[in-house]
């Protein structure tokens, strides 16, 4: 017993030093300059977190001005995330997209507000079943002019309702693209049992209560 209570020590030790040190990280992360990318042929990108990918995916690109919808993860301290290391919930990312938009058609402030109008904005650590800190909602700033935006949107958004709204405000840091199989998956899976039972019923809930000028015909 003697023998076993200081290898304790020591494993609780680094364990608990390990935890402190990840905290660390994260919050650095929290604390730190956004990252602005700037704009490239006339298309500028923006960064959400808002439960599973493949959700959010299809649902950015169902509106106009929207050119392309990338899955990733964003918001975590770890680097070259892939999709089993950030489903433990120890990395700090969460599954994200990256959308490229033409801010002529779409502005910043009407991506925020696909965002809000795309989810259950109480939820805390996820959408609907899918629960985690991988499937928290972060909205990512790349200047104080969005940061602004989102701040605004949000306190707006929790008055209207009279709820606290989940959604992580995070400075932009970087974007790590998911494996080549999240890719569109809705439109290249649409017999999957998730596709058609969550995916498409939050898209199709999203369309029904959106300004039908702002959607495409089809996506």
């Amino acid at each position: 017993m003697k023998q076993i209570l200081p290898l304790l020590t020591f494993i609780l030790f680094f364990s608990c030093q390990n935890s402190a040190q990840s905290n660390t990280a994260q919050q650095e992360v929290i604390n730190s300059n956004p990252v602005e990318i700037p704009i490239e042929n006339g298309k500028a990108k923006a960064y959400f977190a808002s439960g599973c990918f493949w959700c959010v995916e299809a649902i950015y690109e169902s509106v106009k001005g929207v050119e392309e919808s990338i899955s990733g993860y964003s918001g975590g301290h770890t680097k070259n995330p892939t999709y089993e290391a950030s489903n433990t919930g120890r990395t700090g990312h969460a599954e994200a997209v990256e959308i490229i938009y033409d801010p002529k058609i779409v502005s910043f402030a009407t991506l925020v507000d696909i965002y809000f109008a795309s989810q259950d904005v109480t939820q805390v650590n996820g959408q609907g079943n899918d629960k985690g800190s991988q499937y928290r909602s972060i909205i990512f700033y790349q200047n104080e002019a969005q940061k602004r935006i989102i701040l605004e949107k949000k306190a707006g958004l929790a008055k209207q309702l009279g709820v606290k709204i989940a959604a992580e405000v995070y400075p932009f840091q970087k974007f790590w693209v998911a494996e080549d199989y999240h890719q569109d998956y809705e439109k290249n899976h649409p017999n999957n049992p998730y596709i058609k039972n969550v995916s498409i019923p939050r898209l199709n809930r999203f369309k029904a209560n959106f300004p039908k000028e702002l959607l495409k015909d089809s996506h």
